[in-house]
């Protein structure tokens, strides 16, 4: 006679249910590792369904920790210091093209803003490869694209050049590569993963410190192309020893869509989108002006306005850690990502008052901690808003592919109003701010869908 079949969430059996032992392993096949669930087909043959459940439980849970896991976070750490550390370097780059092309500042922005838009969008098809198990070959061609473009800025001598090797393929390959760590870290850590996700976007400031410093003190010594050229080499190294590291654990999701359309229809991710796209549409305002607003408003040369963007993308390197560690232990990443978004907001509001250098300096170091308390806790949030963490990849790359259109107009926006008011960067400050509270409404929203009114709900 056989076996009462196993509800595998609740490791109990169910008389009504019908399924038979050995298609409850291949349910858990698709989800754990090979090795368990081959332990696992051999108890079940052997009629004891208890053994082979507490087997599917074992490969199916997250180890939440162990050298492998945490060697993940160190890839991620990797890739997100050229993921996000390329982009945050920029505004470098604008000082650099406005002085050497000499054209309007929203012009120059759009090589950075397709840079990020084109970023985002490939995250889509690389979370959806990533997925399907292509984990070390996406993470490849991401690379390559990346260093290929690179190498190609460097030699570049006109704005379209600019714009194809820096803009398209740069912002393309830095795209395919971002999702495969990440979706690897999210199934190494489930109790911790705000925190090892956290951790890991480390690498976006301390990318953020070392990329603009190189171009910075490299260009008046060596030129513009060979400065180029060795950040080209310093991301290739990084990028060979991050795909040497990774080690995907789950069973490649291999069929299913690019887009999960399902997933707006869930009241919660449609919010958090939402707000994720309003709060990215005004994010790198700060990024992309903060050395031009120095430099032409309060008096900095090009030299100290650069170190004020080495300040801020370094002081966004403790506050991520610390951060995670509220969303795993405290208050729940979706909670915390609001919290630290509103934070933010009125960290832009703050900027309207700053006039001297001290200001500048004191302003530089707020704003890094909360732009990078804002940014290490984002992609915690959605896992937290993600019930399969094999589907985390396409989710979140849908959620990217949003929030490019918020990258591509943001900083060119910002442009436009500054240029429309004579240079002044009072309603650009205004309107920056006012976005990225909306942004906080909307997630704080978001939250309340999934969990209702109840405050002390840790989400």
């Amino acid at each position: 006679m056989a076996s009462s079949p196993v509800d595998i969430e609740k490791g109990t059996t169910s008389p009504t249910d019908t399924t038979r032992p050995e298609e409850t392993i291949d349910l858990a096949r698709s989800i754990s590792s090979s090795r368990t669930i081959a332990e696992a087909d051999q108890e079940a043959a052997g009629g004891d369904v208890d053994i082979a459940l507490a087997l599917i439980d074992s490969a199916f849970e997250p180890p939440d920790g162990g050298i492998v896991a945490w060697t993940q976070v160190l890839a991620g750490n990797l890739v997100n210091c050229i993921s996000w550390g390329y982009p945050a370097t920029f505004g470098v780059y604008q000082l650099y093209y406005k002085d050497w092309l000499d054209l309007p500042q929203a012009q120059i922005s759009w090589i950075g803003s397709v840079q990020l838009f084109l970023t985002f969008v490939a995250c889509t098809f690389s979370g959806r490869l990533a997925d399907a198990g292509y984990v070390k070959s996406t993470l490849a061609a991401g690379s390559f694209m990346v260093v290929f473009g690179t190498f190609m800025t460097s030699i570049a001598t006109q704005y379209w050049q600019l714009f194809l090797a820096q803009g398209v393929c740069v912002g393309l390959g830095l795209g395919i590569m971002f999702m495969p760590p990440l979706t690897v870290i999210n199934s190494y850590f489930k109790r911790k993963r705000a925190l090892a996700l956290a951790v890991a976007a480390t690498g976006t400031g301390i990318g953020a410190v070392i990329f603009p410093a190189t171009i910075q003190y490299l260009i008046p010594r060596v030129g513009f192309g060979w400065a180029v050229r060795v950040s080209a080499f310093v991301a290739l190294v990084i990028c060979v020893i991050a795909t040497i590291v990774l080690k995907p654990r789950l069973t490649p999701r291999k069929t299913g869509p690019w887009v999960e359309w399902s997933a707006f229809t869930e009241g919660p991710y449609v919010l958090f989108t939402l707000g994720a796209f309003l709060t990215f549409w005004a994010l790198y305002f700060g990024f992309f002006y903060i050395n031009v607003y120095a430099r032409n408003v309060v008096g900095f040369d090009t030299v100290s306005s650069v170190q004020l963007l080495l300040i801020m993308n370094g002081m966004s390197v403790p506050s991520r850690p610390v951060t995670g560690f509220l969303a795993d232990y405290v208050l729940g990443p979706v909670n915390t990502f609001t919290i630290m978004t509103m934070i933010l907001a009125g960290m832009v509001f703050a900027w309207i008052g700053v006039h001297t250098r001290t200001e500048m300096y004191v302003f530089a170091v707020f704003f890094g901690l909360a732009n990078g308390a804002a940014q290490g806790v984002y992609v915690g949030a959605l896992a937290s808003l993600t019930k399969d963490p094999r589907k985390m990849g396409t989710r979140f790359g849908m959620v990217c592919t949003v929030v490019a259109f918020a990258t591509l107009a943001g900083p060119p926006t910002a442009g436009a109003i500054i240029d429309k008011d004579g240079g002044r960067y009072l309603w650009a400050q205004v309107w920056a701010g006012v976005v990225i509270a909306m942004g906080s409404f909307t997630i704080a929203l978001a939250r309340v869908r999934s969990t209702g009114w109840r405050l002390k709900v840790k989400i």
